[in-house]
């Protein structure tokens, strides 16, 4: 299989880069499959193309079905970063008025960032929260420790990301957790609340990632409680 996938979350959105050939095969399969995955958690998905050497009709045709599931269930699929080959191939077949389509991969997650919520999503009216850390997984235990406690969360493993989420959204609290990818964790606070600094900025413990479950919840919900929000 001549294609390679990585994928991360930024906010509410789920994002998977392809590199190299998307045809017919395993490599169709591969990228289903990531993208099934996704589907499972997020409604909004972008797939960012700049290293994509080849896609074939039945490529395409598997990007198209995808987007038009997603718009059924209230979401939507997005392309970023179609080298030239493919935007033209877009144009020629016309799917380019089927697939919207942004030149990098921050276009397409602020295309979703700036549109209003809808649905359920418009329910939500705790505290807009930002968590930043490296691991995914205490990422997810973040967010849904806060969201069960009525606060509206976005999170995200990068730095880079966590700019863009705040270029567009609001938000009144930062959390940044113990390892953050390249840089410290006082110099992501630092650099963060340069960008939002109406926002209050918590940073969690070195020792928050090896306590028990209980234990982190406790902790976490303490660190808002001491800034005098309740949960």
């Amino acid at each position: 299989m001549l294609l390679s996938l990585s994928s991360r979350f930024v906010g509410n959105v789920y994002l998977i880069q392809c590199k190299g050939r998307i045809i017919l095969g395993a490599e169709v399969k591969a990228l289903e499959a990531a993208l099934d995955e996704g589907a499972r958690e997020f409604s909004r998905l972008v797939v960012e193309l700049s290293e994509v050497s080849r896609l074939d009709s039945i490529g395409l045709g598997l990007l198209v079905r995808l987007a038009e599931r997603m718009r059924r269930r209230g979401g939507d699929l997005r392309l970023a970063g179609s080298p030239q080959f493919l935007t033209d191939l877009l144009k020629l077949t016309k799917v380019s008025a089927l697939l919207e389509s942004y030149a990098t991969e921050e276009e397409a997650i602020q295309s979703y960032l700036k549109e209003r919520p809808t649905g359920a999503a418009q329910k939500q009216h705790g505290p807009r929260v930002l968590v930043v850390d490296e691991s995914a997984d205490l990422c997810v235990f973040v967010r849904t420790v806060l969201t069960q406690h009525g606060y509206d969360v976005r999170s995200t493993c990068s730095f880079r990301d966590a700019k863009t989420l705040l270029q567009v959204e609001g938000m009144e609290y930062l959390v940044v957790g113990p390892s953050t990818p390249r840089l410290s964790a006082e110099t992501v606070m630092q650099s963060l609340t340069a960008l939002a600094p109406r926002a209050k900025a918590l940073q969690l413990d070195p020792e928050f990632k090896i306590r028990d479950v209980q234990e982190a919840s406790d902790a976490l919900l303490q660190l808002f409680a001491s800034d005098g929000v309740g949960g």
